[in-house]
């Protein structure tokens, strides 16, 4: 695929995560999802990566943005995509952090704003609103949901037209709030899932053509 230019302030802010400091714990847990992708690879088929919460509001969307930048950054081609059990909007204080990280974010409605979220100068933005994980514009068939919540994961025990069911769960920042530690709690969980996102990506292209 033709190399992706990612804006520099996301560039930078991606040099600065170390997958080093990923747990052998959180490895486990995101191996199905490495193998997942590097089976795609293999049988040369489309890869959509759906990620399943129940608003769609913060980790969900973390998860999909982060995707998309990551394999850009790495150089692999793929489809993400999020969803959940209900609709809300995505959260304003995780698109402060998303903004924060240097993604260029603009947005237009008021209800359940759509934003659009650019994270390179020649890829389309991503268009990111809250919606269920069976909204037109997600994936009906041939994808994995990937479930970034207990809850969701939980009340959803089948998803339609998904191939591979992989639970990758984060903690809420929802817990903090309007608390003193809103912003920080955020940034973390926004971090986290980026670096693991990047451990996925750059664990796939080094085991590519092996």
């Amino acid at each position: 695929m033709k190399k992706t230019r990612l804006l520099p302030s996301v560039q930078q802010k991606i040099a600065s995560f170390d997958i080093n400091g990923v747990s052998e714990e959180r490895k486990e847990v995101l191996k199905p999802l490495i193998q997942y992708i590097k089976g795609k690879i293999i049988e040369n088929e489309q890869i959509k990566l759906h990620f399943i919460c129940t608003h769609n509001s913060r980790r969900s969307q973390f998860s999909q943005i982060w995707a998309q930048a990551m394999a850009a950054y790495c150089e692999l081609e793929i489809l993400a995509f999020s969803g959940g059990v209900e609709v809300t909007a995505f959260n304003e204080n995780a698109v402060s952090a998303i903004k924060n990280a240097g993604f260029e974010v603009s947005s237009e409605g008021t209800e359940n704003p759509v934003y659009a979220v650019n994270y390179a100068q020649d890829a389309p933005a991503l268009k990111m609103y809250s919606k269920k994980f069976d909204d037109t514009a997600n994936p009906e068939k041939n994808f994995a949901a990937i479930m970034t919540c207990s809850h969701a994961d939980e009340t959803c025990p089948f998803i339609p037209g998904a191939e591979k069911r992989i639970p990758v769960k984060y903690d809420d920042p929802k817990a903090f709030d309007g608390t003193p530690q809103q912003d920080q709690k955020y940034e973390e969980r926004s971090n986290e899932i980026a670096t693991e996102m990047l451990y996925v990506f750059s664990t796939v292209q080094q085991q590519k053509f092996v």
